[in-house]
């Protein structure tokens, strides 16, 4: 069984890596990126069952998960105000009590992750604290507005004080196996990005099959991304755990064959607690510590921070709360 030490933190000492500066475009091991399908999903299927941590040991992954959060809202009728809420809930994620009892009262999430027009509320309702502001760019969730509007969308959005950018594909690159233009795609998106973070969204749900979900991966990688991102949370079918497989393994290749560290996130539909500590076992198990810490592992989330919540409450006093006890503000 995988463990923790049930201290009160459980926190993993943060590690520092260079950042991916990508490589040429290798169409040999692209076009040798495999994934065994069946494979993959017998190895998938068994992952909830496998891991169970209790009691010390789960709050301390719990609180883990917490600081590993993008927490994120991207609705039509976003406003300052929910912005803002949302903004406090990350400076504080849970009840002040709960985090003094733990021994963690200055936990915060990984980032908050908004609309451009959004950036500059988050950037001020996060002054004076250390949680980046994260944006969507370039056309999202569908990635099809004009080419040149989607490259400005990153510039402004970094002059606006983004600290990551989270970009969308072109999925249609990935389904004609056209990747040289994935790959011109990828690195003009870096080179707009300058020094902020760049989170390269393939939409999976999306690719067709896990082959192209690999392969896509790996050209993304190359063109310099620093996390690779399942999904919009837009999509039929967001991050699952044959996708997540398949993304991670091509990180450790990646990895093992250029030396640079890459970060993953699984975003949409990651809601509860449970699912959360599946997510941080398959991370220990297939890239070990480093890809614990908020450089190299985040969840695309809105909703999994109130389960936390209710479950560290539950830790504590021994009875669960009624769900919109732990709204986002």
């Amino acid at each position: 069984m995988t463990t923790l030490s049930p201290t009160r933190t459980g926190l993993l000492p943060q590690v520092t890596h260079a950042r991916n500066p990508g490589m040429a475009l290798d169409l040999d091991w692209v076009a040798s990126g495999q994934a065994n399908t069946s494979a993959i999903e017998r190895r998938a299927a068994t992952l909830p069952g496998r891991r169970s941590v209790k009691k010390d040991y789960q709050a301390a992954w719990l609180l883990k998960a917490i600081s590993l959060i993008d927490l994120t809202t991207l609705s039509g009728d976003d406003t300052p105000g929910r912005v803002q809420r949302l903004c406090a809930k990350a400076r504080q994620p849970v009840a002040q009590w709960m985090l003094e009892k733990l021994g963690m009262p200055s936990l915060t999430t990984g980032a908050v992750c908004v609309y451009h027009e959004m950036v500059e509320t988050a950037v001020r309702a996060l002054e004076g604290t250390a949680i980046p502001v994260a944006a969507v760019s370039t056309g999202f969730p569908a990635g099809l507005s004009p080419y040149r509007l989607r490259i400005a969308e990153i510039g402004e959005s970094v002059k606006a004080g983004a600290k990551e950018i989270d970009i969308v594909i072109s999925r249609r690159h990935v389904l004609t196996q056209n990747w040289q233009a994935l790959y011109d795609e990828m690195r003009d998106m870096r080179e707009a990005c300058g020094e902020a973070h760049v989170k390269a969204i393939l939409a999976t749900g999306e690719l067709g099959t896990l082959r192209n979900v690999a392969r896509a991966s790996l050209v993304c990688m190359m063109g310099g991304a620093d996390f690779i991102k399942t999904s919009t949370g837009k999509e039929t079918v967001n991050a699952t755990l044959p996708v997540s497989l398949t993304m991670i393994r091509a990180i450790r290749d990646y990895e093992a064959t250029t030396g640079f560290k890459v970060g993953y996130k699984p975003a949409g539909g990651i809601a509860k607690a449970k699912d959360a500590l599946v997510y941080l076992s398959l991370m220990k198990d297939e890239l070990g510590h480093p890809w614990l810490q908020p450089d190299l592992f985040r969840f695309g989330a809105s909703s999994l921070l109130g389960d936390i919540e209710r479950q560290l409450e539950h830790h504590l006093t021994g009875h669960y709360s009624a769900a919109n006890r732990h709204a986002m503000g």
